[in-house]
């Protein structure tokens, strides 16, 4: 669980970044590792954050979901250069499924576009050519003509449990500020870093 002082400030930071005219001020590098340790990492888009933690969606069965299927262990990583003198929130911990409610419930609220998305696409898997893909948009377009699109029994969210969350506030001549937090336990502990 995110201690209040923490929460308050990613919240304050993402806030500065919305009104700053960040074109994507959600994106987050997640890093995650496979079975064997090779590490991945790619941009996914905050959908959420609260006392539990950091939330995003994606295909269960894509590289990514059974990356974390298999090591749950993740690193994230914000950046917002044009906040301030440049900010980075970096973020480790563990990523757990979101129960099937509210992966139902945000569902719901994506563009019936990327519901059809969500089923025609079979995420990290080779794909022939581009008319195979349309095709599949086009089946799941019919199937789910004139009725609301349930969720893919594949597609969920995950929350990334932190354990630590750093605020690296960027300055003149690389002089920055690092104020690391680490948990142990339910106990939230704060410390400043040399740049």
């Amino acid at each position: 669980m995110l201690n209040r002082e923490i929460l308050d400030t990613f919240v304050q930071l993402l806030d500065e970044a919305k009104a700053g005219g960040d074109r994507e001020p959600t994106a987050m590098n997640l890093a995650t590792a496979d079975a064997a340790g090779r590490i991945s990492s790619r941009i996914v888009l905050l959908k959420g954050v609260d006392e539990r933690g950091f939330r995003f969606f994606t295909n269960y069965q894509s590289d990514k979901g059974e990356q974390l299927e298999a090591h749950p262990q993740v690193a994230l990583n914000f950046h917002w250069k044009g906040v301030r003198d440049g900010i980075q929130v970096r973020v480790e911990g563990l990523a757990r499924k979101l129960v099937a409610e509210e992966s139902d419930a945000y569902f719901t609220t994506r563009p019936r576009g990327s519901q059809i998305g969500a089923w025609a696409s079979l995420q990290s898997q080779n794909l022939p050519d581009r008319d195979t893909f349309d095709q599949r948009v086009a089946r799941y377009e019919q199937e789910f003509e004139g009725r609301d699109v349930p969720r893919p029994p594949h597609w969920g969210g995950f929350v990334v449990e932190p354990d630590m969350v750093e605020f690296w506030y960027g300055a003149e001549f690389r002089l920055h500020e690092r104020v690391r937090w680490s948990r142990h336990g339910q106990t939230w502990t704060q410390r400043m870093l040399y740049p």
